[in-house]
């Protein structure tokens, strides 16, 4: 049998067995083979001459055992690869997790790798490549908090070739509510608006369908908004769902936000969805994206189509960071300003 001695190691298995076996004091043996007194009694407590482990019985970890069991069920539930991981303990969890101390958990844990998913019987058809412009257009019910007398709406929108999302909380869903969240994100888009897809919901569009099918007029606030600004507007085919997908599975991440979230009010909420919208677009990143970010996707398509921008693509603050709330407080001084200079 081969075995690797410790590079410290003072003695040979020959020389262990020879100390197991001998008869005398500590002392005594220990002058004969010319080591400590420690090493003797070491060798005589044992029943084997190999190199016994030198791993620590107690590993110094960042996350204590209930975060680790957190760590492990995001890992295999919601099968996170190790950089959309590692963000997501960043931001809820522990902000000074490392990338190399949480390949280690996985590895120790024995999640150091993806299960392959089992083949759907019916596969999903990848989205057509489409350069940045394309909108997809969706909203979603939030849940009424205790200050608040009505439930309120969130509206998404995703771009299809950068995944860049932009969202806004409405009171009602209206037509007017959906102009008035097209022309906050004609404005907060880097990359002009070339198209936007919607379902068939009556603040999108006046379309009717069922027995008495009618197309949209064009008479409709949305659409009208559509063609001021020079943006060609798509609805889904009625009752199908996965024409709009990509917004959809936005939604279905919003939903999980919900559930596992507790909110102390309607501002709570909302901050929380914003939130999570800039670290979706900052620091998320994703397969699809050759494992890039949005807002990263949207600066490459910047330097290969400058065209398609109407504004340079830069990073932002968080919304409830100390740096967010100066350049908020910069932003309105300036704006102030720029009124009284002009004789407001």
């Amino acid at each position: 049998m081969r075995i690797t001695l410790h590079k410290n190691a003072t003695t040979t298995p020959a020389i262990r067995t020879a100390i197991q076996r001998a008869k005398g004091s500590d002392y005594e043996l220990a002058r004969q083979f010319r080591v400590t007194r420690e090493t003797i009694r070491r060798w005589r407590k044992r029943d084997f001459v190999e190199d016994a482990s030198h791993t620590p019985h107690h590993l110094p970890t960042t996350l204590n055992p209930g975060q680790e069991e957190l760590v492990i069920y995001l890992r295999t539930q919601l099968r996170l690869p190790l950089d959309d991981l590692l963000a997501v303990i960043r931001e809820f969890i522990e902000p000074s997790m490392t990338r190399s101390a949480l390949g280690r958990l996985l590895r120790r844990r024995g999640h150091s790798r993806l299960p392959q998913p089992e083949k759907p019987a019916n596969p999903t058809q990848p989205f057509k490549v489409y350069l940045p412009g394309y909108f997809h257009v969706d909203l979603k019910y939030l849940p009424q908090m205790a200050d608040e007398t009505s439930r309120r709406y969130v509206f998404v929108a995703i771009d299809r070739a950068t995944r860049w999302v932009f969202l806004a909380v409405k009171r009602a869903k209206t037509p007017a509510a959906a102009r008035s969240f097209l022309q906050a994100l004609a404005k907060a888009a880097p990359v002009k608006i070339r198209t936007i897809l919607t379902d068939n919901g009556k603040e999108f569009t006046d379309r009717v369908f069922g027995q008495a099918a009618k197309d949209a007029t064009g008479a409709h606030e949305f659409d009208a908004l559509c063609q001021a600004l020079g943006i060609e507007h798509r609805l889904t085919k009625p009752k199908s769902p996965r024409t709009n997908g990509m917004v959809e599975r936005f939604n279905g991440r919003l939903a999980q936000i919900l559930r596992t979230h507790h909110f102390q009010s309607s501002l709570d909420l909302k901050t929380t969805l914003h939130r999570y919208a800039w670290l979706y677009n900052e620091h998320h990143p994703q397969k699809s994206l050759n494992h890039q970010t949005p807002l990263q996707a949207l600066k490459t398509w910047q330097q290969s189509h400058p065209h398609l921008f109407q504004k340079a693509v830069r990073n932002h603050a968080g919304p409830d960071t100390k740096a967010g709330s100066a350049r908020h407080i910069a932003r309105s001084s300036r704006r102030r300003w720029e009124w009284k200079r002009s004789g407001g």
